[in-house]
Formats: C-alpha cells, structure tokens, sequence
C-alpha cells in the first residue's frame, strides 16, 4: 500500500479547511428566533421569507401570544422559551411587570405598525347611527345605545384572551366614563358596559377568528369592532356581500402599535437586525400595502385610505387591576344574559311634586328618553329583567317586565307614571318584598345577576322595623344573600339606616342629594 507524504496530507487538509470555513461563516451568520406572536399577525407571513434572504434571521412564528403575555418573560435563572414577541399591544403585559414588584424586567420593545380599534358598520347599521346621532358623527355611545335597545348586533374577539378584544373594551369603557381621560378605579367599580355586552352576537379568542367567523355568517351581526386594518383587510378579500363602512368613533379610539419585544436579550444583535429592516422605508410600504397598518416611519407617506385622523387617541388605564376589573365584569361574551333589577319605589306623600317628578324623568331616562352619552351607556337593554314596586305603607303596585321591546319599557314608564301615594313609609317591609321576589328569581335562574334599588325619601314609620327585617332575610337563605341592595338617598331620608341596610347586604349607598336622582340611578346601573 502506498503511503502519502506528510506535504501532500498537509495539502489536503489545507484545502478542506479552506472550503469549510465559509460555510460555517455562513451558519454562524444564519440564525432563527423564535417569536411569541398575536395571531392577527399572521398577515405579514409572507414577507418573513425576504426579511431572511436579506438579514440572515429567520422568525418562527408562534401565533398563541395572550393579552398579557402570560408566562414571559421568565424569571431569574430560567430561559426563555422564546427569543421575541410581536403583539397588537403590549400595554396589559407592561401593566403586569409593574405589578411584579422588579422581579420581571422590561424587555427592549420597539413600535412597528399602528392601527387604530374602529367599527365596521353594515351600510344599512351605519346610515341609522348616523340617522340618530345628533351630529351625524357616531360614537362608541351611539352603538351602545344601539346594541342596547336591540338595532345593532356586533361582533368583539373576547377581552379575557385578545389583546384586540381588550382594546376595544377599554375604548367602550373609556367613552361610557365621559371623563376623557384613562380609566381610574372608579369608573369601572359600577360596569356601565351591561346595556352594550347584550348586544353582542359574535366573539372570537382572537379577531382574526371573530372575522374569519363573520365571513361565514355574515347575517349574524351588523358591526364588528377590530382594528382598522383587519377591517380594511376584510374589505379587500372580497368575502363580503357587502364592504363595511369604517367609522372611527367620534368620542375616541385605542391606538395599538404592534411592538416587537425582546425577550432573551442574548439575541440582541439579531433583533436589531430585524427591527430596522422593518422599520426601513420599502419594508414599511409593503407592510403599509399588504396589511393595511400605519408606517411608524414618518419618512413613509400613509396610503389615502389610511389618512382618515384617528382623532382622539384614548389612553390605556395605568394599572393592572383596572384592566382585570373591566375583563371581569364584562365577563364571558358568549354567555351573556340579561340581569335583573328590583326597583323599590317611595311614593309615599312626601315624594309629591318636584321629587316625584325627578323620579319619573330619571326613570324615563333610563328607558331611553336621556341621549346624553353617559345616558345611552346607563339604559334598560333588551334581555333585561325588570321589577317595579311603588310602596308607601305598604305595597301599592308590583310589575315584572322581561325588555324585549320599547313597548316592555313603556309598561314600567306607565308604572312610575301614574298611581296614587300613601301617607306612610314602609322601608323594611319594602325591602322585605323585593328579597322574595329576588330569592325567587336566584332559584329560579341561578345564573342571572339580580340586585336591588331602593329609593326612598323618608324615614321608616310603618310596618317591619330594621331589626324584624334583618330577621326575615336571614330565613331566606343563600339565595337572598347572593343579592345585594343599592339604597339611594334622596330627601330627608335616613342616611345611617340605608348605610346599614346596604352593608348588611353587599351594596352600597348612592347619595341623590350629591347630583341628581338621575345621576345616582345611572351609577348603579349593572354594579350587580
């Protein structure tokens, strides 16, 4: 056997390690990052394959990414089981490292695409908003009022999973508490959202979903609330029998910004590879193009459908329990019921003249009569359970309406309206009606919310006293003790015994005297 010579062996190896080394340059420059994604994401696919031909990074995408990011980043010690996240909006992730007490850092983050939450109207849905809103701008008010009274069924992704969902009810909500500013505790401690919720038809874990859905069954609501871009999307696929009218609420939108975020910050190099290819001019044209989403590159002229004024941006609450706040009480959006409402009414004779007036109107206006914006949040709302008792020294009339139609709020208007009054002021016995018929209600549907307002003018001078009816109740059981009451003073009514009765129950008291009677009714309206 021939032997080679030590020079020719070197020779060979040389060679070999000359053609190996670029390929492992190559490898070394090639790298994969896994992305934590927003499934309505999902749309900038198709460039993922330049934006590797072009940096050498290619993204993996996961499009399972929660509102709040839950589980990212890790804790101290533990690897992240992705290298980025790319969402809708990470204002609840970031709500939920403040509240983590340092222990999880914030990861680098960079704005990448914006796009408004609107409303996408059915032609014939957006010309009878228009009809009824008086300036003929729609707002988020209107379409409450819509949903509530029945004339409009939407479809929202659902606020527990999507961050899109919980966007636009933080837009709801931001608009129903009319102070114009982010969400403080006390404008979600009473949920003014009961009469809107029951208006929705369609919901999705993401809005990708909702509107992949609505494609399908395109009779099943007459608005959808998403982002402008996944509406404008939806336009273009020629899915629809019809386009939808965008309508960017006159009183507000949420404004999300589609960051890309650092989660192991050992592919920093990597991410910034990817972050200004994104960012640089043509990558914003073509996501601009193929998404419909605003260029945060201000060098990129938006397209003309995209140069609509978002107006007023809403801001995001700025804390966490806020947020949790408003997802609870909103509650499931595919099982939404009607509550139900035991009003106990004074018309004992002291309540004659300007505060039986007062009364009326504040009734009215909660059957649709106040078009004010706070007042179109606040209504009756079809779906909903109604009891009406008038007492003075006794039960003088009792009514049950189930709302499905205006005519069911005109029995109630006409409850309130007429009849006489009664020289005494039976409040305990008052009270011990409406726990009978609220136990009854919480057997018979255990489900449906119910709670009690009591409204009086005066002290207690007939029938049961406080202490015979704190007796009673306990005999009721489970059933009463699941219903709170929401005593409103208005008059010369006794302030510690409706504070007392309210603790004794789980409400709270609501002072009249402080705005108005109307002001208070709307207060408690769905705090059940």
């Amino acid at each position: 056997m021939r032997r080679r010579t030590p020079a020719l062996t070197a020779a060979v190896v040389l060679a070999l390690l000359g053609a190996l080394t670029p390929a492992c340059t190559r490898n070394d420059d090639h790298v994969t990052l896994r992305v934590l994604a927003s499934p309505e994401l999902a749309d900038v696919e198709p460039l993922l394959d330049e934006l590797e031909e072009e940096t050498g990074v290619k993204l993996e995408m996961d499009y399972k990414a929660t509102a709040d990011l839950a589980g990212q980043p890790p804790v101290a010690g533990r690897k992240a089981s992705h290298d980025l996240a790319w969402l809708a909006s990470d204002r609840s992730f970031l709500l939920r490292l403040q509240d983590s007490g340092g222990s999880l850092t914030r990861p680098e983050s960079t704005a990448i695409m914006r796009s408004p939450v609107v409303v996408g109207l059915t032609r014939r849905a957006a010309a009878d908003l228009r009809e009824r809103a008086p300036s003929g701008r729609i707002s988020w008010a209107d379409l409450a009022d819509a949903a509530a009274d029945g004339t409009v069924r939407f479809g929202m992704a659902d606020p527990r999973r999507s961050d899109t969902g919980r966007a636009a009810l933080v837009g709801v909500a931001t608009a129903a508490a009319g102070t114009g500013s982010a969400l403080r505790e006390e404008d979600v401690s009473c949920d003014r959202l009961r009469g809107f919720r029951s208006g929705q038809s369609l919901t999705g874990a993401s809005s990708r979903e909702l509107l992949d859905d609505y494609a399908d069954r395109q009779d099943s609501a007459d608005a959808l609330i998403a982002h402008e871009s996944e509406l404008l999307s939806l336009n273009a696929g020629n899915e629809l029998r019809e386009p939808l009218e965008i309508v960017h609420p006159d009183d507000g939108m949420v404004l999300s910004d589609f960051p890309l975020l650092l989660l192991a910050p050992d592919r920093r190099t990597a991410y910034g590879k990817v972050v200004d290819w994104l960012l640089s001019d043509d990558v914003q044209r073509e996501l601009m193009r193929r998404t419909h989403r605003r260029p945060v590159n201000q060098d990129v002229e938006p397209s003309r459908e995209l140069r609509t004024s978002i107006g007023n941006a809403l801001s995001f609450p700025d804390r966490l329990s806020i947020v949790e706040q408003l997802v609870d009480d909103y509650g499931d959006p595919v099982h939404a019921g009607g509550d139900q409402v035991v009003f106990l009414l004074d018309f004992s004779t002291s309540m004659r003249g300007e505060r039986i007036a007062a009364l009326r109107a504040a009734f009215a206006g909660l059957s649709g009569a106040d078009r004010s914006s706070t007042g179109k949040f606040a209504r009756f709302y079809r779906g909903e359970r109604l009891t009406v008792v008038r007492f003075g020294g006794r039960v003088l009339e009792e009514r049950t309406v189930t709302v499905r139609s205006d005519a069911d709020l005109r029995t109630l208007d006409r409850v309130v309206a007429g009849g006489g009054f009664d020289d005494a002021t039976a409040v305990w016995s008052a009270l011990d009606r409406g726990y009978r018929i609220a136990a009854d209600a919480v057997r018979a549907a255990p489900e449906r919310p119910v709670a009690i307002v009591l409204m009086t003018d005066g002290e207690n001078n007939a029938g049961l006293s406080y202490a015979q009816f704190l007796r009673r109740h306990g005999r009721l059981g489970s059933a009463a003790d699941a219903v709170p009451t929401f005593p409103v003073q208005f008059g010369e009514a006794d302030a510690a015994a409706l504070e007392r009765a309210a603790a004794a129950t789980g409400g709270r008291m609501v002072d009249a005297g402080v705005s108005s009677l109307s002001d208070a009714f709307k207060e408690i309206r769905g705090c059940h």
